[in-house]
């Protein structure tokens, strides 16, 4: 019998899989597929303080091996999360949810935080969304602006704060240590790639935005190395994400430093993909002569 329980800042998951925040909606849409208690955790959608809309139409691009979101942060505010989407959850999962904060200011950031953190168990703290201007990913460009908001919302957040970084800087190490020092729980990485594509025949971008997030398998190294690079100077527990779509792909991202791994645009494609990894994973572990997944945690030197 091997043990696929991971901990993450004294939160039990019983296995180290989550469905990515914007890629399995509030939770509910997918209990018509399975049952949800199979997953380790969930995060929800990224929650804005106001609802927001999201970007206009186009938003989705087809790549190689991946895809292109703009979808910008569609969601129906802080409140309405709260009041509705969290507790119609809980009637149907009994296992971690996570909320997803997101804003385009510090004092947004707080305030999200505020009216979140209370009906969540983790909080991700996501400063690296490519999808929207004059925020998100601007203050998880530099160290300055990360440790701004981390600070901010650790004022107000008594949960464990996990802080959501992006790929899409120089140097991913030195920001991650910079939360760490601000006060972070915790790191999830990474978030999507900047990318772009152009309809040839029309001669335009194919999203409304021009540019938007980049994700799928081909990032998968991308991640893999960033997870690999923050584990050796962070003491901090990371959630892994980027291109996961197997159980040798969690094993190979908690070998580089992961505690928990996250499955993003996997979800969109296949909707069953989080229970078939689950299903998997114990499989791959007996063959691989893993007993307890906590003993592979980080062992690449």
């Amino acid at each position: 019998m091997v043990d696929t329980s991971v901990n993450l800042c004294g939160i039990t998951l019983q296995n180290p899989v989550i469905p990515a925040s914007g890629t399995f909606g509030f939770g509910l849409e997918m209990a018509e597929f399975y049952d949800l208690n199979v997953l380790g955790a969930i995060a929800i959608k990224g929650t804005t303080v106001a609802p927001r809309l999201g970007n206009p139409s186009p938003r989705i691009a087809e790549c190689t091996q991946g895809l292109l979101n703009s979808i910008g942060l569609q969601n129906p505010g802080a409140e309405q999360v709260v009041k509705e989407e969290i507790p119609n959850l809980r009637m149907h999962f009994r296992q971690p949810i996570i909320g997803n904060i997101c804003g385009f200011s510090v004092d947004d950031y707080r305030e999200c935080c505020r009216i979140v953190a209370p009906n969540v168990d983790l909080v991700e703290l996501n400063i690296s969304c490519p999808n929207v201007h004059n925020g998100g990913m601007a203050f998880g460009t530099t160290e300055r602006g990360a440790a701004e908001v981390v600070t901010a919302v650790r004022d107000v957040c008594d949960r464990p704060l996990f802080v959501k970084l992006s790929p899409n800087v120089t140097d991913i190490v030195s920001i991650a240590k910079t939360c760490e020092n601000a006060g972070a729980d915790g790191l999830t990485l990474i978030n999507t790639l900047l990318g772009m594509r152009i309809d040839i025949r029309r001669r335009v971008p194919v999203l409304a935005q021009k540019m938007g997030g980049f994700s799928g398998p081909a990032v998968f190294p991308v991640a893999l190395r960033m997870v690999y690079q923050v584990h050796k100077v962070c003491s901090l527990p990371i959630i892994g994400c980027g291109g996961v779509q197997s159980a040798e792909d969690v094993i190979e991202m908690m070998m580089a430093g992961a505690t928990a791994v996250q499955v993003g645009s996997e979800n969109l494609r296949n909707p069953y993909a989080c229970p078939d990894i689950i299903k998997h994973l114990p499989e791959r572990m007996k063959q691989l002569k893993i007993n307890n997944l906590n003993q592979i945690i980080g062992i690449i030197e």
